[in-house]
């Protein structure tokens, strides 16, 4: 296939369906009433976005889908990434399913839902180790060529690395078109990435930024769909999956900065909060709720954090 079929196609083609889907899927959630529910303790902007539905997630996942499909044969290293990215979504479909059809407020209980993350990555392990020629050892950046190979504690830190990016993904997923504008940075990323050196992921990394493109017409601010438990555990685990394809998992902390800024915001906050009785670091996590009540509009940190990844996607070509 020529570089026009493998990268401005699967764009077009996800951009295109994300778009004809949402004047559908939207109007069926609405009618099913699975509708957003905000934090009381939360900005005070973000209470007008109450009843606003979720589970958009289901237009990223179904452009996706379709749109790698036709290219599995030719590019058999998209399966696992497809394979990462979907079983996140189902478990995070469930999630939503529970709470928001099913109004049982807690959703699925966190036992459950990480038994669920640790069967998926554990499916994803088995199959990049028995049927891929995918090494598990890791590209170090700015160490051009260099590898670092952890031996036995591989298969550990692949679990701590996918669940922990899936995780930070869901964290981000906090304001309109936050997690959308981020993720569509990384995979662009990856996708020059791949091209580069002819990884062969191309097409599904090409399907994510325009199948986020599509979704980002209806869930930039003021959002009229959110991406819900669906949409952000399916994109962590995409964002996971491509790292290890490409030997990659250590430029996360770069180019996906952003979902460990969050991630670990929440834990420092929930840890010093125990520690001392109550006192906090941030006004509210994850951080970007702190920019937010420190006065930055919902649409600055959005900006702002999309423009840092930009930046480190850049910082994280010069590290290859």
């Amino acid at each position: 296939m020529t570089a026009y079929s493998t990268v401005a196609v699967p764009v077009i083609i996800a951009f295109a369906i994300s778009v004809v889907l949402g004047p559908v899927v939207i109007p069926f959630l609405q009618k099913l009433k699975v509708g957003q529910t905000e934090r009381d303790d939360g900005p005070k902007s973000h209470l007008k976005k109450s009843g606003t539905p979720t589970m958009g997630g289901i237009l990223i996942l179904g452009s996706v889908v379709l749109t790698s499909l036709p290219y599995i044969r030719s590019y058999p290293k998209i399966i696992p990434i497809l394979f990462l990215t979907v079983g996140f979504g189902l478990i995070g479909f469930l999630d939503d399913y529970i709470k928001v059809v099913l109004k049982r407020s807690l959703g699925l209980t966190p036992m459950q839902k990480m038994a669920g993350q640790i069967v998926v990555t554990g499916i994803f392990a088995y199959y990049l180790l028995h049927y891929t020629d995918v090494s598990l050892a890791m590209k170090i950046p700015f160490l051009h060529g260099q590898t670092i190979d952890f031996g036995i504690l591989n298969l550990p830190i692949l679990f701590f690395v996918v669940i922990g990016t899936v995780n930070g993904t869901n964290f981000t997923d906090g304001l309109d078109g936050l997690a959308s504008s981020v993720t569509i940075m990384v995979a662009t990323f990856f996708t020059v990435v791949a091209i580069g050196t002819g990884s062969g992921i191309e097409p599904i990394t090409c399907a994510v930024v325009g199948s986020l493109l599509g979704f980002l017409l209806f869930n930039v601010y003021p959002a009229r769909v959110f991406m819900g438990d669906t949409g952000s555990l399916a994109l962590g685990g995409f964002v996971a999956a491509c790292a290890y394809m490409m030997q990659m998992p250590l430029f996360i902390v770069i180019v996906g900065f952003i979902y460990l800024l969050e991630v670990v915001s929440v834990i420092l906050q929930v840890s010093y909060f125990k520690a001392t009785g109550g006192k906090r670091i941030f006004k509210m996590a994850p951080i970007h709720h702190h920019f937010e009540l420190c006065g930055w509009s919902e649409t600055r940190v959005v900006a702002v954090f999309s423009i840092v990844t930009a930046i480190l996607c850049l910082i994280g070509l010069l590290a290859l």
